[in-house]
């Protein structure tokens, strides 16, 4: 992924300030692609696996003790929404 990511940048009569900065708007559109098509979704589909399993063990200790617990599901399910609805608003936050 490195290889794929990297760019022969050379610096013209000195300027590598330039030469980075460039590197960095040719590569912006492509670290949005990867972390919006790729690495949210990984996150996404992780946390909602573990809220759907923390609701079932919640709901398991709820036939057991007669007192469903809240606290763990409400977390993981604020956290779901907050990294399904980040990427309308990460790119802002960051500057890009």
């Amino acid at each position: 992924m490195l290889c794929a990511l990297s760019m022969t940048a050379f610096a013209a009569s000195g300027d590598v300030a330039g030469a980075i900065q460039n590197t960095w708007n040719a590569a912006k559109t492509q670290i949005k692609q990867v972390v919006n098509n790729v690495v949210f979704p990984v996150i996404d589909l992780v946390l909602a696996v573990l809220f759907f399993a923390k609701v079932d063990l919640a709901y398991m200790d709820y036939r057991k003790h007669g007192q469903f617990e809240f606290t763990a599901p409400a977390i993981l399910f604020a956290t779901l929404v907050f990294t399904l609805s980040a990427p309308l608003y990460i790119w802002g936050v960051i500057g890009m």
